[in-house]
């Protein structure tokens, strides 16, 4: 009887697994999958296996969401996703404020910018919004002066003292073209994936108030779905917030 009983309950387990649905969600490199990677149970928890889909690149996790491959993506601030939707005629929305991952100046030539010689070669990304974030920063660092244009190019330097030469690349690849340019500015997730500490590493970066909020995203009609709500829920938890705080502390900033 005890053995019928053993053999009844192993096939429950087996079929409540069968059945379970599943949340995939689509990220770029650390930290993202690595954070979600360590709230699995939590979702398991709530009926949910899920389901961590990495992407290389800043465009195609939009396009995954959009034709429902995915359920949500977790790498991008609102400017991004507003340029995007505006380009793409989209409707995805922003729902969960999760945290900043600062952008920040990497060298292997210099250790401070006022080192920085004439005519330096800045690697800076390709896409409108993290140029423009990059732009900006180079600005705070008072290296250039920006005219007053929402979305800023190199066209858009207004004054650059130090003759600086922009070099556009794709974000995944500014990593890699630190050898070649005396400075790159490197988004934090980019970073941490090519082995470099946005705390230690950068010799200029964003701070916490830096307006660049990366927010899990998901298609409109799904604003108020059972699986978007879940989501909400764990990744505003107490839970999460403390396991950003152990494993990036003064890495990344949470944003809830």
């Amino acid at each position: 009887m005890n053995l019928f009983k053993i053999i009844i309950l192993a096939c429950t387990l087996n079929l409540s697994s069968l059945f379970a649905q599943n949340i995939t969600i689509g990220v770029t490199p650390n930290p993202f999958g690595s954070l979600l990677e360590l709230m699995k149970d939590d979702f398991k928890n709530k009926g949910y296996e899920l389901k961590i889909v990495e992407f290389s690149d800043y465009i195609l996790p939009n396009r995954a969401l959009e034709e429902k491959e995915l359920d949500a993506n977790l790498y991008q601030h609102k400017p991004f996703l507003e340029e995007y939707n505006l380009k793409k005629g989209s409707n995805l929305i922003a729902t969960t404020p999760v945290l900043i991952a600062p952008v920040g100046v990497y060298s292997k030539k210099i250790k401070n910018l006022e080192n920085l010689k004439e005519g330096a070669r800045v690697a800076i990304p390709n896409d409108a919004t993290n140029e423009s974030r990059a732009l900006e920063l180079l600005e705070k660092a008072k290296l250039i002066e920006l005219n007053k244009n929402t979305l800023k190019t190199p066209l858009d330097i207004n004054k650059n003292p130090k003759k600086l030469k922009f070099i556009e690349l794709k974000a995944a690849q500014l990593p890699r073209a630190l050898d070649d340019v005396d400075i790159a500015i490197i988004n934090s997730n980019f970073a941490l994936g090519a082995g470099l500490n946005p705390s230690k590493d950068t010799i200029f970066r964003e701070d916490k108030n830096s307006p660049y909020v990366n927010y899990v995203v998901v298609r409109s009609e799904d604003k108020n779905s059972e699986k978007t709500k879940v989501i909400d829920e764990i990744l505003r938890s107490d839970k999460f917030k403390a396991i950003i705080n152990e494993h990036y502390k003064d890495i990344l900033i949470p944003a809830f």
